[in-house]
């Protein structure tokens, strides 16, 4: 039995073309696979609250010691490290905003990012906690970066989900998706007999 964590980071949420993908690669992983349960969040919809010098102070605080800002803050960032801990895989729609992950995601790693917590600072340098997990990226793009020195979102995300441990990451690219044509279609055919090998 596992559990999957399925984060949508579009502006448009299930809708957006990452978040299609996504979703199609959940539904075909739990037609081959044994899952207890699907947890979703759609950052579009829900978005994080930037994180401001008071409420990052709080998250270094008893809890008797916040005040009700530092609290609240400090809940939600419970909440969602407790869905990703929880999590055996993770499935994440990821667009590419101007060259990077939508800020909304951003927001999100700087809510789970807890030292101690997800990962911690040892004399060997920082070791991620997060260990076990698998993360599958469905990455949508409208040009076509991949191994090219613009494509600088494939390395931050596995940079971050290393930091905290996550060390299993593959990624399934539809790219070209508005250079019109065939193109779009082509991409996503593309995408999705990678998506079937991977679920296979």
């Amino acid at each position: 039995m596992s559990t999957i964590l399925q984060i949508d980071s579009s502006l448009f949420g299930s809708q957006g073309q990452s978040g299609q993908l996504a979703r199609q690669f959940v539904e075909k992983y739990t037609q081959t696979r044994t899952v207890d349960k699907v947890i979703y969040r759609d950052l579009g919809s829900e978005p994080i609250p930037h994180l401001t010098a008071e409420s990052f102070q709080g998250f270094s605080l008893p809890e008797e010691e916040r005040n009700e800002h530092q609290k609240s803050i400090a809940s939600l960032s419970d909440r969602l490290i407790s869905e990703l801990n929880e999590a055996d895989v993770l499935v994440m729609g990821l667009p590419l905003y101007n060259f990077t992950m939508p800020s909304t995601l951003k927001t999100y790693f700087d809510h789970i990012a807890r030292a101690g917590i997800t990962f911690r600072y040892t004399e060997q340098g920082p070791q991620g906690l997060l260990k076990g997990k698998k993360a599958y990226i469905l990455a949508a793009r409208g040009g076509e970066y991949q191994g090219t020195p613009m494509d600088t979102q494939t390395a931050l995300i596995k940079h971050f989900l290393g930091f905290i441990g996550i060390t299993d990451v593959e990624f399934i690219y539809a790219e070209g998706l508005a250079k019109g044509g065939d193109a779009r279609e082509v991409a996503l055919g593309k995408a999705a007999e990678r998506i079937d090998q991977l679920v296979a």
